[in-house]
């Protein structure tokens, strides 16, 4: 793999939510960056759905869903991420799998950040299957 770093979505108007979830998205792509995941892509869109960020970790595709909340109201940032955003997060990554790494395992990860406190990563955080 080539090295690939956090581009931003290009965006004309974006509202100061999407620069906000953007900013939380660079910092949660680098916070794994610094735990040795390597970058293959972000924001990958497909008929299925969009992933914020796929990586590789050791011989794993990586298909991390990152959740910014700016409080715990409604049960925070992890528990947003419901079993239906999963099926849609796990049907995307099976397109991207077969598409372009037919041969790989993969995990999926959330990283959820509440507020102006630390990022919490969950590794393996739903199975796919």
């Amino acid at each position: 793999m080539n090295d690939r770093h956090y581009t931003p979505k290009a965006r004309h108007s974006a509202t100061s939510r999407q620069v906000r979830g953007e900013s939380e998205e660079q910092r949660a792509c680098e916070y794994l960056q610094a735990q040795g995941l390597e970058l293959i892509t972000q924001n990958f869109n497909c008929r299925m759905g969009e992933i914020d960020l796929i990586m590789k970790h050791k011989d794993s595709l990586v298909f991390v869903e990152v959740r910014y909340r700016k409080n715990r109201a409604f049960g925070g940032a992890a528990a947003s991420i419901t079993r239906s955003k999963q099926r849609k997060i796990i049907r995307t990554a099976l397109f991207y799998q077969q598409k372009y790494a037919p041969k790989s395992c993969m995990r999926f990860d959330v990283i959820a950040i509440e507020g102006d406190n630390e990022l919490q990563w969950f590794p393996s955080a739903f199975d796919g299957f």
